[in-house]
């Protein structure tokens, strides 16, 4: 078996991949007619957290029944454990977008969650200041610091926002309140995830023994993912019993001439293979960053709030601001991409430095 070489570059790409489809994997509610929230959620809960990540793994995973037997234990319960934890973040999540849009939701949640989730498990294992010392640090903190600013800057675009829509109508479910406490409970949650994954390492470390090489992550997403489709369900469920709405998932209810069941089970499937598709190249991303792979979450992050926030402007969520909000998004935007590009830069100066170091005599000629 071949061993993963680093590539940072290809690997940031990779990331840019996962947080397209990050930032788009919810789009597709919008087309969703006469079904209540939870038929909905659970119907691409279903599908993102549960049913995909299994098959994805069936069929990337050599010896997957193999490499299940002999995976510690310890390390599957863990990862579980902290997957239902980050379920519950994205409820909270997925009910946020409904309140104050794609933009600031992504830019609340996210943002906790890309410093919360980059800085803490390196700390946890006492690798950081180590980590840090290496060449091309300072590129990679400066990044992780201009990206925070961005997203920072993102929010206070979306407060302006929230100031423009203020003085219009119909503006829907708009509450900022209600919207800022969902997002920053989705954002403290949604890092765990992050733990997740790292507590389900030597689940992928024995994957690729088997020769699992570049697919290694997507069996850890067996026990995160089930873990957050078992809390999403309950809520789902408890929510289902209370408004008498389970039967939405056969039949729509009376009078909803202009939906469609089809349409809107499409919709959720979308939406759910839109979600396990960010995982599915973040874990392809991740493989290839070498020397700072704890920067795959921050980089990731980053990337997703770029992207979702021109995903809110395609949307035409910006459309009625004023001049100033979109100048205020215009630069947290340029922000963001600065931060992806120093992290980028950081991560490929590690990588060209313990390239020199393996191979000190080719170095020197």
């Amino acid at each position: 078996m071949n061993p993963v070489t680093s590539n940072p570059l290809l690997g940031v790409l990779l990331h840019g991949v996962g947080a397209g489809f990050a930032a788009t994997c919810y789009t597709p509610q919008k087309q969703v007619k006469r079904w209540s929230w939870q038929t909905y959620w659970l119907t691409q809960a279903s599908f993102c957290w549960f049913l995909l990540p299994i098959i994805g793994a069936m069929l990337t995973i050599p010896d997957l029944a193999a490499v299940l037997r002999e995976a510690p234990r310890s390390a599957m319960l863990n990862s579980f454990l902290l997957g239902a934890a980050y379920g519950i973040g994205g409820t909270a999540f997925g009910i946020s977008i409904r309140y104050i849009g794609f933009s600031l939701t992504y830019s609340i949640a996210v943002g906790l969650s890309s410093v919360l989730g980059t800085l803490i498990p390196p700390l946890v294992h006492g690798t950081l200041g180590t980590t840090l010392n290496k060449p091309g640090a300072g590129w990679i903190i400066f990044g992780i610091v201009l990206g925070t600013l961005g997203i920072a800057f993102t929010g206070l675009a979306g407060r302006l926002k929230e100031l423009d829509l203020a003085s219009q109508q119909g503006r829907g479910e708009f509450n900022l309140t209600k919207g800022l406490l969902l997002s920053l409970l989705a954002g403290v949650l949604s890092a765990v995830y992050g733990f997740a994954l790292d507590a389900g390492q030597p689940i992928a470390e024995t994957a690729v023994k088997h020769g699992a090489g570049m697919w290694q992550g997507n069996v850890i997403y067996i026990f995160s993912n089930t873990g957050a489709f078992i809390t999403t369900a309950i809520y789902c469920l408890y929510l289902h019993g209370k408004h008498r709405t389970l039967g939405e998932l056969v039949e729509l209810p009376a009078g909803s001439e202009k939906a469609s069941l089809p349409v809107n089970w499409a919709m959720a499937v979308i939406t759910g293979l839109f979600w396990y598709g960010q995982f599915f190249f973040y874990n392809l991303g991740h493989v290839r960053l070498g020397e700072y792979k704890f920067t795959s979450w921050a980089i990731h992050m980053i990337m997703l709030v770029l992207f979702s926030n021109l995903v809110g402007v395609a949307l035409r969520e910006w459309r009625t601001c004023r001049r100033a909000t979109h100048a205020a998004i215009s630069f947290a935007l340029a922000v963001l991409i600065g931060a992806v590009l120093l992290l980028t830069y950081g991560n490929y100066r590690g990588e060209e430095a313990a390239a020199k170091a393996a191979n000190p005599v080719e170095t020197s000629k």
